[in-house]
């Protein structure tokens, strides 16, 4: 008990470090540029209170649950030498923490109304909930085939820079022929995906899946799943907005 609660101490040394340079600069701002008081300081107070608080249990969880939970998982799957449950529980991972991302929820139903509001889609509550939900689909199955591609590569050896520069050829490519109310919605999907709930678990089978595999190395084999994730969800919604701008 008291070795977990030294961690989260810790934790909470780090969650402050990291969020001071952020309040510097907010009050080098809003007192020597814009010179305007301070309003609301209590308030203020307790929000980056809250912020501490729940970086540090947060960052405390990722290292107590999530990181374990990945990679023991992937050196299992890989320990049961099947191809087909590795590769169905990468894609099913992938969709699954990408579906539950706040960023993308919040994202998806802002384009859902800026894209009724242009008359891309009708001005309807029903439009824009099917709207928000097939994005949110197609953003989530891009990364589930990104992991897929991820592992693979990892089994096989696949070179890395040469699926990525592949993968952002085909991005330019894409960028070109597709709807231009699209495009900027597609770029940011694949930032959205390297968030919060995402990057933990897929990083987490990345070296867990190259550290149970001879000859590979965690190192240099274990990371690159989150350009994947990154990578695919361009692809996807620029080829969903296509789709759409068809119908």
């Amino acid at each position: 008990m008291t070795r977990g609660w030294a961690d989260i101490f810790q934790h909470a040394r780090g969650s402050v470090r990291d969020l001071a340079p952020i309040v510097i600069v907010i009050a080098v701002f809003q007192f020597l540029v814009l010179k305007q008081p301070l309003t609301g300081v209590f308030e203020l107070g307790i929000g980056v209170l809250f912020v501490v608080i729940g970086l540090t249990l947060f960052v405390y969880g990722l290292e107590l649950a999530l990181f374990p939970i990945g990679e023991s998982l992937a050196v299992a799957l890989a320990q049961k030498g099947s191809a087909l449950w590795l590769v169905t529980f990468a894609f099913l991972l992938g969709f699954g923490t990408t579906i539950a991302e706040p960023a993308l929820t919040a994202v998806a139903g802002e384009a859902s109304r800026v894209a009724s509001g242009a008359g891309v889609i009708e001005n309807t509550d029903a439009a824009r909930a099917s709207y928000t939900l097939g994005l949110r689909i197609t953003v989530a199955f891009s990364v589930g085939i990104a992991l897929i591609l991820g592992v693979l590569r990892i089994i096989f050896g696949w070179s890395l820079p040469i699926m990525i520069i592949s993968g952002y050829a085909l991005v330019i490519a894409m960028t070109a022929i597709a709807p231009p109310n699209i495009v900027g919605i597609a770029y940011d999907s694949g930032g959205i995906t390297t968030s919060t709930v995402t990057v933990p678990l897929v990083a987490a089978l990345g070296v867990g899946l190259a550290s149970s595999i001879r000859d590979r190395n965690p190192m240099t084999d274990g990371f690159g799943l989150i350009a994947f994730a990154s990578l695919t969800p361009m692809i996807f919604v620029m080829a969903y907005g296509s789709i759409i701008s068809w119908l």
